[in-house]
């Protein structure tokens, strides 16, 4: 187990390096789409609707991608009241269990974001952009990003695993 978990570190720590730079270039092109558009309007008096429109369109890139490396460094919302009370082992199960419905969650959301992503593949829409982009690109953003989830929580599930079955002086460290 050990082996894979190591493995799995190593997945993730790449998937976590993709999204750290992926989500800043995107956090920095929504805000030079705005910076733009409003230099045009100012400059020119009229501009470019794509230039308001597009960060809407990428705050789903921003956003789940994210979500896995969020809850590894502890920065994903938790209600932290139960942990305050518990030490050691309870500790250690009640992460597990969080971990494990943390799985199973993502990965039915992957499934479900992999069913509207060919929905709207079929349907062949596209945004209503000065650009023309197909819907199903802002829709992948979904299983894309809980695919990414369900692998940082299965890490932390194996970690946690681990731990709980590590001798007693290595769970108190």
């Amino acid at each position: 187990m050990k082996l894979i978990l190591r493995l799995l570190r190593a997945v993730n720590a790449g998937f976590e390096a993709v999204t750290a730079v992926t989500s800043s270039a995107i956090a920095a092109v929504m805000v030079l789409a705005l910076t733009f558009s409003a230099v045009t309007r100012y400059v020119s008096g009229t501009g470019y609707d794509w230039f308001i429109e597009l960060p809407p369109a990428l705050v789903p890139w921003l956003v789940f991608p994210l979500l896995g490396p969020l809850l590894r460094s502890g920065a994903h919302i938790q209600v932290d009241l139960v942990p305050n009370f518990l030490h050691g082992r309870g500790l250690l199960l009640l992460q597990l269990f969080v971990y494990a419905v943390m799985l199973v969650g993502a990965i039915i959301f992957f499934l479900a974001g992999n069913e509207a992503v060919a929905l709207f593949r079929r349907l062949g829409q596209l945004m209503e952009l000065e650009i023309e982009l197909p819907i199903w690109w802002m829709y992948l953003a979904f299983p894309t990003g809980f695919f990414i989830l369900a692998l940082f929580a299965l890490e932390l599930l194996l970690e946690t695993i681990v731990r709980l079955f590590a001798p007693a002086q290595e769970v108190a460290a």
